[in-house]
């Protein structure tokens, strides 16, 4: 308990850098220069007002220059990342394999957050990613597994583009690689979960729109995800579960 809250701050300090590496990797601009500043008045934003959670409470959600608003995204984006490390270190502890898992965990939030916002899952995030996480963890917990499964987990959204491209894309295809490559077996509970999640506001748009929600994609990264997180928390408890019930 004491290793997880030690790690808090350092948590709360990464998801601020997640915030830059969202806004910026999709426009392909330097995570180094120029400095943070506002997108409405392009002042540089100061030290103070760049403290985690912290400043965007005592400014109010707006810009100390312009005043004007500031996405409630990048606290969100601040939160969330600092949960999940934590929760890392709590349930994984301070090993290799923690921070692993912490590392995977911030991938998918930024993933999650280009998704939303841009409807495109960077190549230059997910590949790389996807090739350090088959690597660290064959190198933390040998096994051909990994890379099975994360072939295994690309194959099959592979051949659900080819016959409905549609609905998914390559982007997705390369992630479910990075999820089989930390998950293994446990990928197929990630993907059925995130799969059966993105059906509930796919459902709200064809009941508020009818036929025209066919032309209204929903970012699947965020879904996708959060099955992911589920999985590396509890996957193998549920499937412990669900093949006890046979």
């Amino acid at each position: 308990m004491s290793a997880a809250a030690l790690v808090l701050a350092p948590a709360l300090a990464l998801g601020s850098f997640l915030n830059v590496v969202a806004v910026r990797v999709p426009s392909r601009r330097s995570l180094l220069r120029p400095p943070s500043s506002c997108g409405a008045c392009g002042e540089e934003i100061l030290w103070r007002d760049n403290v985690p959670i912290l400043s965007y409470l005592l400014l109010r959600g707006r810009c100390r220059h312009c005043h004007a608003a500031i996405s409630s995204v990048y606290p969100l984006v601040e939160a969330v990342t600092a949960v999940l490390v934590v929760a890392c270190v709590f349930v994984f502890a301070l090993t290799p394999y923690g921070a692993l898992a912490a590392g995977f965990c911030c991938v998918l939030v930024v993933l999650s957050v280009v998704d939303a916002r841009h409807r495109i899952v960077p190549n230059r995030i997910v590949v790389p990613a996807a090739g350090v996480v088959l690597v660290a963890h064959t190198a933390v917990d040998p096994s051909p597994a990994w890379t099975l499964w994360a072939l295994a987990a690309a194959g099959g959204l592979f051949v659900v583009v080819l016959a409905y491209p549609k609905g998914l894309g390559m982007g997705d295809v390369k992630l479910a690689l990075l999820l089989g490559a930390m998950l293994g077996a446990s990928v197929c509970l990630a993907l059925m979960i995130g799969l059966f999640a993105a059906l509930v506001p796919a459902g709200i748009l064809v009941a508020r729109h009818g036929a025209r929600a066919r032309k209204m994609g929903v970012p699947l990264v965020p879904f996708l995800s959060f099955g992911a997180l589920v999985a590396l928390f509890a996957g193998e408890w549920i499937l412990d579960v669900y093949l006890s019930l046979f």
